[in-house]
């Protein structure tokens, strides 16, 4: 690792969440790492005991007792960060925590910088960049898909399709370059038949995992839905039923609802962050519902699903159409839900509004169509989760360098239909290598590494 940068110090950091709990994780990595904690470690030596092990007793800074402690010992290369770790399981007090931290700082560590032991451990080729960054997407992860995605990645799954894909193209690299060094002989070491065969796979392995991003987005950011309507149409009551508890105030007052409400379900191991609106209407002077109306708006523009909801009593077929027509203009997904429908026969529902297609009728009130709203709004965005673990794309730096693969396997593909010469072969090859590389960390830069590692939090 480069020493510039500070690679060769000891860091220490909180490995536990902040606050107050049982027991805190505090993590030491580098060289110095198993100097130090003999230093505070009254109780035995443990410079000369083996890796992966457990030692109980006392930690001191000088005379001063600070805790009774675990010390767990993980000598490198066999370590998450390749170095000497050790790792100090001791109370859950912040203060005594603070005070271990301390402790190893006055013997010659230094806080680690966020994310610093992941980069350590890809810097030390314990991991790649896509596993690293698969590290922080499980700690963030919130639902049994985005933690299923997370782990199959930090496993090595989306790497072992970038990895196939690279020593391709590099087996073929390696020949081309090969002919150019015999130019003269005018001899052909590349099959190029067989080559436009690992192309032609190459760009459908390509776009299947362009196409996964969109999946792998709902994983990773969820979907928002704004719940619209007019006032007293049983929004609150609608996002109150769904979540099963009183979030929003209900009242039979119309523009009760002044802001905004978000709160987020999760259907089937996917987030939907539902967002209660101001009950939207023309004529109201209240300034102050104005300004809820408005951002109502604004919500319902940029959300990913809009589900309009109306009192069946309230509105006429022709009114629905038309403002059903308006909503679709800002290409959210439209969902049409008629609340209220204990009030009118079903059989009169139904005429009322035939021809209408898509609405679902529900009861907000007494919990009846509510479960057919959460598979709907399921089916609509998701459809279904893949049966089996697969490779999900859910970073968008992953995905815009696949658009740069997908690009350059489409002039390498043009450059065989064209036989152009084998210099220029070569140059759209190794760019495409480039972009590949770039995904797994084979080739990157200080600052590019520094960004993506800034968005881990302190102990990891």
């Amino acid at each position: 690792m480069n020493k510039l940068f500070g690679w060769e110090d000891t860091i220490v950091a909180l490995a536990t969440p902040p606050g107050i709990g049982a027991i805190g994780v505090i993590r030491l990595s580098g060289s110095n790492a198993f100097p130090i904690i003999n230093a505070l470690f009254s109780s035995k030596d443990l410079l000369n005991k083996p890796s992966h092990t457990l030692h109980v007793g006392l930690i001191k800074e000088d005379e001063n007792l600070i805790d009774e402690v675990v010390v767990s010992l993980f000598k490198g290369p066999k370590s998450y960060t390749g170095e000497d770790v050790v790792e100090i399981s001791c109370h859950g007090s912040p203060y005594v925590q603070q005070q271990v931290v301390q402790a190893c700082v006055h013997k010659g560590a230094r806080i680690a910088k966020p994310g610093e032991y992941t980069q350590r451990a890809f810097l030390n080729g314990k991991l790649d960049l896509t596993q690293a960054e698969a590290v922080a997407d499980l700690i963030a992860s919130n639902t049994s898909a985005a933690q299923k995605t997370a782990l199959y990645n930090i496993r090595g799954g989306f790497s072992q399709v970038l990895r196939a894909l690279r020593e391709q193209l590099i087996s073929f690299s390696a020949l081309i370059e090969l002919e150019l060094d015999f130019s003269q002989e005018d001899v052909a070491f590349a099959d190029r038949k067989q080559f436009y065969q690992i192309i032609q796979s190459a760009q459908i392995t390509t776009a299947q995992l362009l196409q996964s991003f969109q999946l792998g987005n709902v994983i990773k950011n969820g979907i928002s839905v704004a719940i619209i309507g007019k006032p007293n149409a049983g929004k609150s009551t609608l996002l109150n039923t769904l979540l099963n508890e009183n979030r929003a105030i209900v009242s039979d007052i119309a523009g009760t609802t002044r802001d905004t409400i978000e709160e987020l379900l999760n259907i089937k191991g996917i987030l939907f962050r539902l967002i209660d609106t101001a009950g939207i209407r023309e004529h109201s002077t209240d300034t102050i519902e104005l300004v809820g109306i408005e951002r109502s708006l604004e919500k319902m523009r940029s959300a990913d699903v809009v589900l309009y909801i109306f009192d069946v009593d309230e509105i006429s077929r022709e009114e629905l159409v038309a403002i059903s027509a308006q909503l679709k203009v800002n290409k959210n997904t439209l969902l049409l839900v008629g609340n209220k429908a204990d009030i009118i026969p079903e059989k009169v529902i139904h005429q009322k509004f035939s021809g209408v297609e898509g609405i679902q009728f529900i009861s907000a009130k007494d919990n009846v169509g509510i479960e057919e709203v959460k598979n709907i709004l399921f089916a609509s965005t998701v459809n279904e989760l893949p049966a089996t673990e697969s490779v999900i794309i859910t970073n968008a730096r992953h995905y815009e360098a696949l658009q740069q693969v997908k690009v350059s396997l489409n002039d390498i593909e043009q450059g065989l239909n064209n036989q152009i010469p084998g210099d220029l072969l070569a140059l759209d090859i190794r760019r495409c290598l480039h972009y590949i590389s770039e995904i797994t960390g084979d080739i990157s830069n200080e600052d590019v590494l520094d960004f993506i590692f800034s968005k881990f939090c302190i102990g990891k």
